[in-house]
This record gives C-alpha cells, sequence and structure tokens, in this order.
C-alpha cells in the first residue's frame, strides 16, 4: 500500500486526486494539506473514513508518514513542498506548473542528494502527452506552426505549462526557430501573442472551458491541426496514478509523463 499526502486537496485537481485515491487498492490517503483549511480532518470522498487535514505541510508530513505527496498547488507552495519532501525523504508527484529552470535544478539536486523520487508533469493527461509528441513528429516537416490554447477563466498562469512544453518540444525536434511571419502594422499590441522559436501562442480564458489545446501546421496549400480537449479533471487521473506507482520505484528526478509512458 503507497501511502498519499494530498497538497492542494481543495483545489479542483486534488479533490480528483483524493477521489482516484479511494479508487485505487494499492493506494491510500493519510493526509491533505490545503491553505483554504478549517478543520484538522477532511473526510474522504468515498466515505470510508478521514484524514489529517492542515494548512501545514511538515505537520501532516510527521503525522501521516507518507510515502508521495501529490502536489497541486501553486509554484511558491510547491517548490516549499519539495524542500521539504527532500527533507523528510517523501518521494513527490507534481503537476504544479511555472516552475524555471533554476528551479528544475534545485528539484533534481534535492531528490539525488534525499534518494527521493519526484515526478513533475506540466499535463497529466495521457491524450495531451501524446498530443505533444504527435506536434514533435510533424514540426520536422513544417516552417510554419502556431499554438492556441483555451483554459478556464480562473487559470493562473498564461500561457500554459503544456503549451510552453510543446513550442519547446516542437523546436528542439525541428533543430531551427520556426518562420514567424513578419508584420507591417499591428494595430493592436499582442494580437500575435508570444513568440518562442517563431511560434505564436495565444491563451484564451473564459468560462465553460477546462483545458483545450490546437497545434497548427501550415504549408503550401495545406494545414495540419493537432487538438487536445479536457472534457473533465477526471482525464488527468489515470496519468497520476501512474505517476504515484512510478516514483517510489525510481529515484532522482524524472519531468514528464512521456518518460512514464516510453515515448
Amino acid at each position: 500500500m503507497i501511502k498519499v499526502i494530498v497538497h492542494g486537496a481543495a483545489g479542483n485537481v486534488g479533490r480528483e486526486v483524493l477521489r482516484a485515491l479511494c479508487s485505487d487498492a494499492e493506494l491510500k490517503a493519510v493526509g491533505a494539506v490545503d491553505m483554504k483549511a478549517k478543520q484538522d480532518r477532511l473526510p474522504l470522498p468515498d466515505g470510508s473514513g478521514d484524514i489529517p487535514y492542515s494548512t501545514e505541510l511538515e505537520p501532516i508530513i510527521a503525522k501521516a508518514k507518507p510515502d508521495v505527496i501529490v502536489d497541486f498547488s501553486i509554484k511558491e507552495a510547491a517548490v516549499a513542498a519539495v524542500r521539504l519532501a527532500a527533507k523528510h525523504n517523501v518521494n513527490m508527484v507534481i503537476g504544479t506548473t511555472g516552475f524555471s529552470a533554476t528551479d528544475i535544478d534545485e528539484f533534481s539536486k534535492l531528490s539525488q542528494e534525499a534518494g527521493i523520487g519526484i515526478v513533475i508533469a506540466p499535463n497529466f493527461s495521457i491524450g495531451a502527452v501524446l498530443m505533444i509528441h504527435l506536434s514533435r513528429l510533424a514540426a520536422r516537416y513544417f516552417d510554419y506552426a502556431e499554438i492556441i490554447e483555451k483554459h478556464h477563466e480562473k487559470k493562473a498562469d498564461a500561457p500554459s505549462g503544456t503549451a510552453l512544453s510543446t513550442a519547446q518540444a516542437m523546436a528542439e525536434s525541428r533543430g531551427k526557430p520556426f518562420n514567424y511571419p513578419p508584420l507591417k502594422k499591428e494595430t493592436l499590441a499582442g494580437t500575435r501573442g508570444g513568440q518562442i522559436e517563431g511560434i505564436s501562442v495565444h491563451s484564451v480564458r473564459l468560462p465553460g472551458l477546462l483545458a483545450h489545446q490546437e497545434v497548427m501546421f501550415g504549408a503550401l496549400g495545406q494545414t495540419l491541426t493537432i487538438r487536445h480537449d479536457t472534457i473533465s479533471r477526471e482525464a488527468f487521473m489515470p496519468g497520476v496514478v501512474m505517476a504515484i506507482k512510478h516514483v517510489v520505484k525510481v529515484k532522482g528526478l524524472t519531468y514528464g509523463l512521456e518518460n512514464l509512458l516510453g515515448l
């Protein structure tokens, strides 16, 4: 039985993680942490009992003695959580995005020094990971590309971590920047979105959306669109469960769910 603490348990994804833990016989939720916690026990979604709950991670680690911390919080809280996990020799699965290269380097160093496993994935949806993989393949054959990512209005960052990862993977596969059409006039600043290696990235934030992304490639007389739509946050759970079971077996830092899928 793998014992798991959920960090960011009151969030939309955190609640789904708790449900997923209750549905898998190999996993057990033993604690929950969220800055919105107002009581010291959190009822489990399947009605099987309750678990320790707090705004502070370290007391829950001491009480629950977990094997894994699953983090879906915010960048600053996630960085602090990794440091605490390393201090207490607890493995981590991280779905929070927005980390810098310096953050990732620190996580890698901490995982090696503490002898723990850390899995970071910009997106835990298997379909989204395959979208990035297919976009990487297509990037070799097109000179022009753009990304449109769409999320709900409460998403804290833009562009999404998935869009950034997709653009970086495409540029790496192509081996050089994409062609970026020059503008003679831009009557509204920012209309062409942000730019990564010649790829325009556009972010949409609206109620009614969850997580959606289109990667569009253009060539003479043709376009290719690779699209993924997340209909429910349940889409992330098979990837999260896979990562939890992986992280207790492999030490060091693993970045990207594709490395667990063998892509």
